[in-house]
């Protein structure tokens, strides 16, 4: 679960059950988390990435919790980046480049919309064991001029 982003001067770390109340909980550590390093929670990243958030760990709860009793969220940022991951230590890793909505929906495709959308990137690491993975998402927070 090594943290590809370690050149990024802010750092969190969040491990919570993999339970629904794990939504609630991302979500209020990652404003306070935001807040406390000064990126104001109205950039458009934001919302974005609280969107992206909340699927990504609805992923690991819904469908990594029999194999992962917990999930962790990892956050970095500096001034023009906000890189945040969700790691669950189910073993499948999902293919970002060839998800796509079907009939039921596919957050993954909501995922990578956004994330495209703003200009970001995702990817997806696994554990040097093979036992779990990482699904990292990097956005920009320059300001357009």
């Amino acid at each position: 679960m090594a943290a590809p982003y370690g050149s990024l001067p802010y750092r969190h770390v969040l491990t919570l059950p993999a339970m629904p109340s794990a939504l609630r909980m991302t979500r209020e550590t990652t404003e306070q988390v935001l807040a406390e390093w000064g990126i104001s929670l109205r950039h458009p990243a934001v919302g974005a990435a609280l969107l992206i958030l909340d699927e990504l760990v609805t992923n690991s709860v819904r469908h990594a919790a029999a194999l992962s009793p917990n999930l962790t969220v990892i956050y970095a940022a500096d001034r023009d980046t906000f890189a945040f991951a969700v790691h669950d230590r189910h073993p499948h890793r999902p293919s970002l480049g060839t998800v796509s909505a079907g009939p039921v929906g596919n957050g993954l495709a909501t995922v990578m919309e956004v994330t495209l959308g703003l200009g970001g990137s995702a990817v997806v690491r696994e554990d040097g064991d093979g036992g779990g993975k990482s699904i990292w998402i990097t956005l920009p927070l320059e300001t357009p001029t």
